[in-house]
């Protein structure tokens, strides 16, 4: 899950959507487009910034060159909050100096020189346009001689408050604690609530099952538990599933989504969760209009950072 964010096209071949069961094809369909973009409000805004490849065949065998091939270079693409537009322009790690890469490190959450391979991405590089809450954005990209579109809107934020350390379930721990947060879910609105995780120095995770609605607690006070993302390679252990070690930093993004979003995720995640040799085929919402993959997302998000208690 450490490069999700760079691998829609690859998760494209085929995957989910609850309702829509279908057989992927062997042999891809090199027009179609695959889009991940994202546009950030709250205590880290960001301009808006998009990853353009193309889609594999499902029993793709994928190389570094594969993936280095699937980037979709000299698009044109434009995003617009109703008043001013701007023109996204394309980078690649390999061809941008040092102190431009730890830029992107930074922005991008992710060690760009660590990356196996050359990492493309389409940005504002004179940074005037930002995510604000409440705003809507329309994406407009122009590639292969096709057009696409997408919109979202980022809603009002909706903060955790008192986040503690507690006792796991069942006999109390010497080295593990729970993570529990409390919100206050606005009534009568249709709110969509993502996180990420990470310990320590560690990159941002999404957990397994990281999206939630608020259909059964509109409206509500809701105290409920946080659980940790599992690490890259970690081996799956029922007794420390979701909780912190005493003596890390426990760090988390909260995110506030619009119901694309919500629906685009969701649908990823059930299919992830539900792979096998018994499994359906089914495919991933997406908020892109034309023969395109993928989410075009804008969200708020707040960071909180916590030591755990020894």
């Amino acid at each position: 899950m450490k490069y999700l964010r760079f691998l829609l096209p690859l998760l494209a071949l085929a995957l989910p959507a609850c309702e829509e069961e279908f057989t992927p094809t062997v042999v891809a369909d090199p027009s179609q487009i695959v889009v991940e973009g994202y546009i950030e409000a709250g205590q880290r805004p960001t301009p808006p910034y998009i990853f353009l490849t193309r889609s594999l065949a499902f029993f793709t065998k994928l190389s570094i060159d594969e993936l280095e091939d699937s980037y979709v270079n000299d698009a044109t693409i434009t995003v617009s909050d109703g008043n001013r537009t701007v023109q996204l322009r394309e980078f690649c790690s390999r061809d941008i100096d040092e102190a431009s890469r730890q830029f992107a490190s930074a922005f991008l959450g992710v060690d760009v020189d660590s990356l196996p391979f050359n990492l493309c991405v389409y940005t504002d590089p004179t940074f005037s346009m930002f995510g604000e809450e409440g705003k809507t954005y329309s994406l407009t990209i122009e590639a292969d001689g096709e057009v696409y579109s997408a919109q979202t809107t980022i809603p009002e934020h909706v903060p955790l408050r008192n986040l503690r350390f507690v006792d796991p379930p069942g006999a109390p721990s010497d080295s593990l604690l729970e993570l529990r947060v409390t919100i206050d879910d606005p009534a009568g609105i249709a709110n969509y609530y993502r996180y990420f995780t990470a310990i320590d120095d560690s990159g941002l995770i999404a957990p397994d099952a990281s999206v939630v609605d608020d259909q059964f607690f509109d409206g509500q006070e809701l105290e409920f538990p946080l659980s940790r993302a599992q690490l890259p390679n970690e081996n799956f252990d029922l007794a420390t599933f979701g909780l912190y070690r005493r003596g890390t930093r426990a760090r988390i993004k909260w995110m506030c989504l619009d119901q694309a979003q919500f629906d685009f995720w969701n649908t990823l995640e059930f299919t992830l969760a539900n792979q096998g040799p018994f499994s359906s085929y089914t495919r991933v919402d997406s908020n892109i209009e034309g023969d395109a993959l993928g989410i075009w997302a804008g969200f708020s998000a707040s960071y909180y950072s916590l030591l755990v208690p020894e």
